[in-house]
């Protein structure tokens, strides 16, 4: 049979791994390589070079969009259907596996699988059933603490709880969820993983059945495994099967969600006489964008290593603009877009970056402002988003005791004791007497119909929005945002949200702040400050209308760096690369976390296919503070012959001169002789790394991350630093 065919358009590199015959194979495709046309040509390959039944190869990856990308394109190449193919998610494989064995999980046939919500809804009861209180034990905690337990692999008997009282009492949470999912017969999604896993390592009679079975497994974006997948693969494969592992531990960027970027690393050490292949030619990205991005990885400790070349064109420089402050470079941002359209490029190729979801707000007034038609990825526009929506109802009802539906948002976030039952009797009371919601509320209190705990909110509630009518006709609009923001206990409610997105709505709310704060600066008319205020729910209401474009418009992409990774636009601008802001402040204590924010920067980079621009600003006014960072880390690791400034930054008092980044950062090490990521010793405070620094001369400090002592920032005349290897 002539195979041939399945080889056609493959470069050497890929060619080696799609035909190499060694039992594991370990596949470093870079950014834009073509690794998912190596797995799915390889897969191809084991079946009509080397005849193996489709049936006996397991193809595993992240979403289901790429599942089944990767099945059509199968398909196509075979010119065959994959019949009883193994080709899917992590949790769909699971699925598969606990429906034909679910005897041996200890499940019926017909066992119901949760989502999120009903999930959340079931740890709400057990919750109250074991009288928490919501306010101090919030059900989103616990459910994203049980099931990271459950990614790591531990059943509630496995948690230590160390004595700690929180550990404790979520256990307890834990337990209980436990035992009612076996009595009723439910699966979570982590326990789709959990559960087939135990099942591979409890039962011989189906592990022997997968091991008999799948003579190859291969695994999409590797560097993404948690700790429960790369446990389910090792169960799966037998010491006979050939394991294909693709992935990129450049573009690991989601340690916050359990990824584990080592998996790549010991690849090699839990399967034995690996060979690793390097996918290195890049077919997205210009000479000029790929060096950059070669240059700034380059930077990490313990990487496998590749370096990204193609075949294009050297390309032009990377522009970089230092802006005045956020609202500066916003404005340039929409110049760079119009400019590109002027030259008969579409809005669709070009896409916006940003670290953090809040810096969104000033680049989309500065659109709309210009009539630039964008979308959010992945995401809702900033007045679109759940925790803004709660506190604008907030400055709704205070200047509209009418408005009824601001009244059931703002009362009921955060939660304060006024269930249906309640809102019910209001609802009735304002249908009755023809009154407004928050009418009727006062009248229901004065009268002594609602009494309790729901009473005793309602009536904290409704003083409160009196206290800030009167507020604001002594204090500014941005004073009362905060003083709704902080005291509702809106901010405190949001921030007890799991994970990452606990930590994102407090950081948009402290953005709304500021959003107010510019307004009022905005404003050149003689007005009080009530009259701010309603002019500024005027324009908020005029922006959250149906201003986004729809899916099919021509748009600019607005989307964070992480929503970005797996696209590619013509035109790229990466924006807000400032220290604190990217790398993002909470990664400044940790190497790794530091390592995984170069990533970070390392995939939004080789996003752009032509054309790159970057943007740091000078000040910015996020979160509701004014802040003077420095520019990022990131821009000196760029080789400053690869970048163009356009225009000459202003004298600030930031620690950076007018060379060039890298000069400067050669400079200090010639001068102080340590780097950053260099290993050093301290007298008192033992090992640590080198995160930061600035200054000059005598007064030049370093930040040093010590293992036992945290991060401190050190006079270097005085610290007395031993360099280790």
């Amino acid at each position: 049979m002539d195979v041939s065919h399945i080889l056609d358009n493959l470069n050497d590199d890929q060619r080696n791994a799609v035909t190499s015959e060694k039992q594991h194979l370990l596949v470093l495709a870079g950014a834009g390589s073509g690794k998912t046309r190596v797995l799915v040509h390889k897969i191809a390959w084991e079946v009509e070079a080397l005849g193996r039944n489709p049936s006996s190869i397991m193809a595993v990856t992240f979403t289901n969009k790429a599942a089944n990308e990767m099945r059509s394109r199968i398909e196509e190449l075979l010119q065959s259907p994959m019949l009883d193919s193994w080709v899917g998610t992590f949790h769909g494989l699971s699925h598969k596996l606990l429906k034909r064995f679910h005897k041996e999980a200890g499940l019926s046939s017909g066992f119901t699988i949760l989502d999120s919500d009903d999930q959340l809804r079931i740890i709400k009861r057990i919750s109250k059933d074991l009288s928490l209180d919501e306010a101090n034990w919030p059900a989103r905690q616990s459910q994203w603490q049980i099931n990271t337990w459950k990614d790591d692999g531990y059943r509630s008997k496995d948690v230590d709880e160390k004595g700690d009282f929180y550990t404790e009492t979520v256990n307890k949470i834990y337990k209980e969820y436990e035992e009612l999912c076996i009595r009723d017969d439910l699966v979570d999604f982590g326990e789709l993983l959990l559960k087939s896993y135990e099942v591979l390592l409890n039962s011989p009679s189906v592990k022997g059945f997968f091991q008999t079975r799948f003579k190859s497994i291969l695994i999409d974006e590797f560097q993404d495994t948690n700790t429960i997948q790369y446990k389910w693969l090792r169960e799966i494969a037998s010491k006979k099967a050939n394991v294909t592992a693709v992935g990129d531990d450049d573009q690991s960027i989601y340690g916050w969600r359990g990824a584990k970027v080592e998996h790549v690393n010991s690849f090699t050490d839990d399967y034995k006489n690996t060979e690793i292949v390097r996918l290195e030619q890049n077919y997205r990205s210009t000479n000029v964008i790929l060096n950059a991005a070669n240059a700034l990885i380059d930077n990490n400790k313990d990487r496998l290593g590749k370096n990204l070349w193609t075949e294009k064109l050297e390309g032009e420089q990377i522009i970089l603009y230092q802006a005045y402050n956020e609202q500066d470079e916003a404005r340039f941002v929409a110049d760079v877009l119009k400019d590109w359209m002027s030259k008969g490029g579409a809005y669709e190729e070009t896409a916006v970056l940003y670290r953090s979801n809040a810096q969104s707000r000033a680049l989309e007034e500065a659109l709309l402002r210009v009539s630039i038609p964008y979308r959010i990825y992945g995401g809702l526009r900033f007045y679109e988003r759940l925790e803004i929506k709660n506190a604008i109802a907030y400055l709704k009802i205070i200047f509209n005791n009418k408005d009824n539906p601001s009244f059931e948002r703002s009362i009921s976030n955060p939660t304060r004791g006024v269930g249906e039952k309640t809102l019910g009797k209001i609802r009735q009371a304002a249908k009755k007497f023809n009154i407004s919601y928050i009418k009727a509320s006062a009248k229901l209190i004065d009268e002594g119909s609602i009494g309790g705990r729901g009473g005793a909110g309602l009536k904290d509630y409704l003083e409160f929005i009196i206290g800030c009518k009167q507020f604001i006709e002594e204090n500014t609009l941005s004073e009362l945002m905060e003083l709704i923001i902080k005291e509702s206990g809106l901010y405190a409610y949001h921030a007890k949200e799991a994970g990452e997105k606990g930590k994102t709505r407090t950081e948009n709310l402290e953005e709304l702040i500021t959003a107010t704060k510019n307004f009022e600066q905005s404003i050149k008319d003689e007005k009080t400050n009530v009259e701010i205020a309603e002019s500024y729910l005027d324009v908020i209401s005029l922006d959250s209308g149906d201003r986004q474009a729809s899916e099919h418009d021509d748009a600019a992409q607005l989307m964070t760096m992480h929503s970005a990774k797996g696209l590619e636009f013509k035109l790229v601008l990466l924006t807000g690369l400032e220290e604190s802001l990217f790398p993002h402040g909470r990664s400044m204590e940790s190497a790794s976390q530091l390592e995984e924010e170069r990533r970070l920067c390392y995939v939004a980079i080789t996003r752009a296919m032509e054309k790159l621009y970057i943007t740091h600003a000078e000040s910015r006014r996020l979160h509701g503070t004014d802040t003077f960072n420095p520019p990022s880390r990131f821009l000196r690791e760029i080789p400053k012959d690869l970048i163009d400034e356009i225009r000459p930054r202003a004298q600030t008092n930031i620690p950076y001169n007018r060379k060039g980044f890298n000069e400067t950062k050669m400079e200090f090490e010639e001068e102080i002789g340590i780097a950053l990521g260099q290993k050093v010793k301290h007298k008192k405070f033992g090992e640590g790394i080198v995160l930061n620094y600035e200054g000059s001369g005598d007064s030049a400090r370093v930040q040093v991350n010590f293992d036992e002592s945290g991060t401190k920032w050190l006079v270097m005349a005085y610290a007395n630093l031993e360099k280790l290897q």
